[in-house]
């Protein structure tokens, strides 16, 4: 049997969660465009291009947790550390996008579908990661 101790502490967790866990409700949420390439969580929106990320990446809603975001485009250019796979889509004069995934496959001059974590780097740089590189069919 619990300790008077054990349950009042129990509790107090219980109550801390349930109020400061506001972050987690619905209304805190913000709206994604269904038409966009961003998602909360873990998803696959309307693929972007590297025509049209750069307008995309000024409308990523404002939300402290996990987006993902989808691209589909030519492979410019592909890394394998032994470990991580780097890949890279879209060219300077736009935003580009680095994928971080697991999978070394050579898929540079290819067009492909990425989806992952969304992190932006830099004014004109997009990391996904992690990240998946689907070939287009």
């Amino acid at each position: 049997m619990l300790s008077y101790k054990v349950m009042k502490w129990t509790v107090a967790l219980v109550t801390a969660i349930a109020v400061n866990g506001a972050p987690l409700r619905a209304e805190n949420v913000p709206e994604f465009d269904p038409e966009g390439p961003f998602r909360q969580g873990e998803g696959f929106g309307t693929p972007a291009t590297c025509d049209t990320l750069g307008d995309w990446i000024d409308r990523v809603p404002d939300y402290d947790g996990r987006i993902s975001m989808t691209i589909r485009g030519v492979l410019r250019d592909s890394e394998w550390d032994g470990v991580l796979a780097y890949l890279l889509m879209c060219g300077e004069e736009q935003v580009q996008v680095l994928c971080v995934t697991y999978y070394p496959a050579e898929l540079t001059g290819e067009t492909v579908l990425l989806a992952g974590g969304y992190m932006r780097v830099g004014e004109r740089q997009v990391m996904l990661d992690p990240c998946l590189a689907y070939p287009d069919e």
